[in-house]
């Protein structure tokens, strides 16, 4: 309508004057109860397990920053990843769409030279659409996995992303030769750290942020990823090695699962836990991977403190979550790429507002529900084909029911189910494992050939993914597939004699 129509529209004998007045108070009304977009402070940490002092799952575990985050927020103690290995998992979680429907299995290749992922809105790109600033540092996607050509298409300003630093020669000579297996006391200088680099860039880019937008900042951590180092004080955090506990493990713990479990894995850098008590590496390991997170950590308390600092807490979602768990000498191995409990458990945190504070959900969560809950918190339009489920119920209260377990999938086929009680795996080639988290925790016995759980089989068994589609074109690093009847590893076949017990 033009002014001078609207003008027409005034009754007679009312003064201009007036109703302007009216009409500028009444806009001005209506702009102050508007409320001001939540920001998001996205977190991203680097194959951290439970091993958090609120997930309980060492108990010299100290992750002070991470704990006050879970106090003013909800907890999920029950988060499980859609892979267990970095890319898959990473992919998944940003375009909302698990491995076995994009054929994301291996450390290559990246949603872009997908198929079924290359034109997708990622996460920080939908948020972008809708009128915020985005911005990333350190490790959210995989390394590599954005050709740098085309990250500025999913944040508006993608920070540094500095390695881990590397002695000039390993402090451990593991049986393989990787530079990155290895821990100890390393830099001197905490300023050297991967970390410290990127809670530094993500700090500068808090205190400068657009005045006119909300911001989506995310910030992806390196440790307590491989190699596990820290400077002195951080290992002085920690009692002697001879008083470190050491994770439970059990003799023959793998005899009553298939054969197949071990494919997973095959042939891997990590070493087994054989090696580290040959070694005399296996406390060492346990230390180095404590004072890591614990470093890390204190770099999560710097970026929270300028949250903080800039008057932005109360209006700012903050989620935390890691990639995939890592062993420690559980089920005879270290590393991850496995359907167990340790591979797939992870921290995952949400505060701010629609958060609940001091909460803990129980109940099964994935990873990919992350984007559509943030889509809810946020009041953005919802987005088709998201695989995921808003939190959103948890969230305001811990205990709304839940119906959905959380799946992991690592290689065509093969997925394990986790409900709140359950563990439920089932490989590509049809063996199968089940556990009762609650009264095997450490899953040592496998239920899976006992007739009078057939019916907790079939319950979990639904939920398996109906698609399973074959790697993606180039896909390389951990890769496993039939080929003519020979399962293979990386292209080469594996010969069961040559498995790493």
């Amino acid at each position: 309508m033009s002014s001078s129509s609207w003008l027409r529209r005034v009754p007679p004998g009312v003064s201009i004057t007036l109703v302007v007045t009216l009409a500028c108070a009444s806009l001005t009304a209506r702009a102050e109860n508007t409320p001001t977009p939540p920001n998001v402070l996205f977190i991203a940490i680097d194959d951290l397990n439970d091993w958090v002092g609120c997930l309980g799952g060492h108990p010299q575990a100290r992750t002070p920053n991470m704990d006050r985050l879970a106090a003013r927020g909800t907890l999920f103690s029950n988060a499980h990843v859609q892979s267990p290995l970095c890319n898959p998992s990473r992919s998944s979680l940003l375009t909302g769409l698990r491995p076995s429907t994009t054929g994301i299995y291996g450390l290559v290749p990246g949603i872009r030279d997908v198929a079924a992922t290359k034109d997708c809105v990622t996460l920080p790109q939908y948020f972008g659409h809708h009128g915020y600033f985005t911005a990333t540092f350190g490790k959210v996607f995989h390394d590599g996995s954005i050709p740098p050509g085309l990250r500025t298409n999913e944040f508006n300003v993608w920070g540094p992303a500095p390695g881990m630093p590397l002695p000039k020669e390993k402090f451990v000579q593991t049986p393989a030769t990787m530079r990155v297996m290895d821990w100890g006391v390393f830099p001197a200088d905490d300023h050297d750290q991967a970390d410290w680099k990127i809670a530094d860039a993500a700090v500068n880019q808090l205190k400068s942020l657009p005045k006119e937008k909300p911001f989506f900042v995310a910030v992806g951590f390196r440790l307590p990823h491989v190699p596990c180092f820290a400077s002195q004080k951080w290992f002085d955090l920690f009692p002697p090695e001879d008083q470190i506990i050491l994770p439970p493990v059990k003799a023959h713990d793998r005899d009553d699962v298939p054969e197949f479990a071990w494919y997973l894995h095959w042939k891997l850098p990590e070493p087994r836990l054989s090696w580290l008590r040959q070694a005399n590496q296996w406390r060492p390991l346990v230390r180095a991977y404590l004072a890591s997170t614990t470093f890390m950590d204190s770099q999560i308390g710097r970026v929270l403190d300028a949250l903080d600092g800039i008057g932005a807490t109360s209006n700012t979602v903050v989620v935390l979550w890691s990639d995939n768990g890592w062993h420690l000498g559980e089920k005879g191995m270290t590393g991850k790429t496995t359907l167990w409990e340790r591979s797939t458990h992870v921290p995952l945190i949400f505060a701010g507002p629609g958060v609940a504070k001091a909460a803990k959900c129980m109940q099964p969560a994935e990873l990919l529900d992350i984007y559509p809950t943030l889509i809810k918190l946020c009041g953005l339009p919802s987005k088709n084909r998201l695989e995921g489920h808003s939190l959103a119920p948890q969230l305001k209260k811990a205990k709304s029911p839940r119906p959905w377990p959380a799946i992991t999938t690592h290689n065509v086929g093969n997925h394990a189910v986790r409900s709140e009680r359950w563990r439920y795996i089932r490989y590509a080639n049809g063996s199968e494992e089940l556990y009762d988290m609650r009264a095997d925790p450490n899953e040592w016995t496998n239920l899976a050939a006992d007739p009078k759980y057939a019916g907790v089989i079939r319950e979990h068994a639904k939920w398996l993914p109906k698609v399973n589609a074959p790697p993606a074109p180039g896909s390389a690093h951990r890769i496993l597939v039939k080929e003519n009847g020979v399962w293979m590893w990386e292209g080469k076949p594996i010969a069961p004699a040559e498995l790493e017990r």
